[in-house]
């Protein structure tokens, strides 16, 4: 039987080093996917940082199921890490309210993408970057609610309040960049069905 994440984190601690193989095997894939839509530059620190960060808080978590929460808990902070040590005034930086247009205008999609994908992606890093982190772990890694507030160090219904304002936010953005852009296709009326049937390119 294969080890649990949480057995392989412990013998990582306990300095275990095929853990340490095993568990970056496990879920590099995931987290590079997590900073990818947000992130210029190379993401193997990032995703070496939340792994490190992950070891190092181990005794936070005690449940196996609750290891995916913890782990894009860990990421998101040291994404809201990312922002404040490389802004101008790092205190400024609100991940609530600012967008990755707003701290990494440059950004783009490092796939090939669809005209109708590409304005998902592109609406996405227009929203708050909370929210754009709710939204990407509810419809590409399968997060519910509870595990959302879990990362988000939120309560659950402030979580499930969060995720619906999302939706909203992220309806305006598509609708603003498709008028930027003079886009004319037409999209499916079901946005949480569109939004999660992207979810293997979202994955890579």
């Amino acid at each position: 039987m294969d080890p649990t994440d949480l057995e392989l984190l412990h013998a990582w601690g306990e300095g275990d080093k095929r853990a340490v193989n095993l568990l970056f095997r496990r879920y590099f894939i995931t987290l590079v996917r997590f900073f990818r839509n947000k992130v210029t530059g190379d993401l193997d620190d990032l995703v070496q940082q939340t792994l490190l960060a992950c070891v190092e808080g181990r005794e936070r978590v005690t449940r196996v199921s609750a290891f995916r929460g913890y782990l894009f808990g860990v990421a998101y902070r040291v994404l809201a890490n990312h922002y404040r040590k490389s802004g101008r005034q790092p205190q400024q930086v609100d991940l609530g309210d600012s967008s990755i247009q707003d701290l990494a205008p440059g950004i783009t999609s490092a796939i090939s993408l669809r005209q109708e994908q590409q304005l998902l992606f592109d609406a996405l890093r227009r929203i708050p970057v909370q929210s754009q982190v709710a939204l990407e772990l509810y419809y590409w890694e399968g997060l519910t609610s509870a595990e959302i507030a879990e990362v988000l160090e939120i309560p659950l219904g402030t979580a499930q309040t969060r995720l619906r304002r999302a939706r909203e936010l992220l309806v305006k953005a598509i609708e603003e960049r498709r008028r930027e852009a003079g886009m004319t296709i037409d999209l499916p009326p079901d946005l949480d069905a569109w939004a999660a049937s992207l979810r293997d390119l979202a994955r890579g």
